[in-house]
């Protein structure tokens, strides 16, 4: 990529279930999630084929942690990448809360 480009936004978009990160005004991906009392239960995260590599994953769940944070909420990381994520910054650990069968079967409901 040539010349200089602005720093990828994430928005949380609360019609959609989602946080959303663009770049240039383009929306290049997304993670998607749904609410429990106060627990934001992650399913899915996804980038497009056209941004990969570009470490934009990293920085919309990280941004999607902090805002969770912010919020007063709890993260269940039942997408396997926000659970990796989770892994390897331990500053979130304190928010994380464990897949259970009982969220599982919860989520199949509320997304179904």
């Amino acid at each position: 990529m040539n010349g200089a480009s602005t720093e990828p936004v994430v928005d949380r978009v609360d019609g959609e279930h989602r946080y959303a990160i663009t770049v240039d005004g383009r929306r290049a991906g997304f993670t998607a999630y749904r609410d429990q009392g106060d627990r934001r239960v992650f399913f899915h995260t996804e980038i497009d084929d056209a941004y990969a590599g570009r470490g934009l994953a990293a920085h919309l769940v990280e941004r999607a942690l902090t805002d969770v944070r912010d919020s007063g909420m709890r993260v269940v990381p039942v997408c396997p990448y926000v659970a990796k994520f989770l892994e390897r910054h331990g500053e979130f650990a304190d928010i994380a809360d464990p897949v259970t069968p009982e969220i599982l079967q919860w989520l199949e409901t509320a997304i179904a």
